[in-house]
């Protein structure tokens, strides 16, 4: 396998909650708050090159100066519709950051993914983004939403999943390897229909009850 960009986020408690996702008995409620839990815990990781600008400020014993990011600079950019369900997430530990969103579907002749969606800040080169979706399995959406940015002027780009297939991550090493990429579980392979082994099924059905 060639180098890849992803680092897989560990920790027990990420492991603990994803091996509940992946349980075909859990239901649509618990699966939301499990994709919320994962990806808060996961968010510590993925924001660790956001740059703080030094400040002033008075603790109730004395002067002092500390670094604090500007949350608004920070886009969190979910690809629909899975990627909704990671959003409130980053949410809780990043408040002030915006939120974007984009849209693809696949072309029936071409087979390669066409933007059908898609709503940023103004002049969104000016950003950091923060790029969701729960499964990284060909890498062929998540590659065009990066293109789609870059596109866009947009230069700082981190990616989350919860899970990867290592085909998606080695298209993405290949395409995009300047592109951080945070899973919480690396998958064995995908399927002869494009499914990630073990896998959770359909991120988007499971979360929002459409099975």
């Amino acid at each position: 396998m060639r180098d890849l960009t992803l680092e897989v986020v560990e920790h027990p408690l990420i492991e603990h909650k994803l091996s509940l996702m992946r349980d075909r008995r859990t239901g649509h409620i618990r699966i939301r708050e499990l994709v919320t839990e994962i990806t808060l815990l996961m968010t510590f990781r993925a924001t660790r090159d956001l740059v703080g600008e030094e400040v002033a400020f008075e603790t109730p014993l004395e002067e002092m100066r500390a670094r604090r990011i500007r949350e608004d600079r920070l886009v969190v950019a979910p690809i629909l519709r899975a990627g909704l369900g990671m959003v409130e997430g980053v949410l809780r530990l990043v408040p002030g950051a915006r939120v974007g969103h984009l849209g693809f579907y696949r072309d029936e002749e071409t087979l390669q993914p066409v933007r059908y969606y898609g709503k940023l800040p103004a002049d969104p080169g000016r950003y950091s983004f923060l790029l969701l979706d729960p499964m990284l399995g060909t890498g062929g959406t998540a590659s065009a939403s990066i293109s789609d940015l870059r596109e866009r002027g947009v230069r700082e780009i981190t990616f989350m999943c919860l899970v990867a297939a290592p085909e998606g991550a080695e298209r993405l090493a290949k395409e995009h390897p300047d592109v951080p990429v945070y899973a919480a579980a690396l998958d064995r392979r995908l399927n002869e229909k494009g499914y990630i082994l073990p896998g959770l099924g359909d991120a988007g059905d499971r979360l929002f009850g459409t099975l």
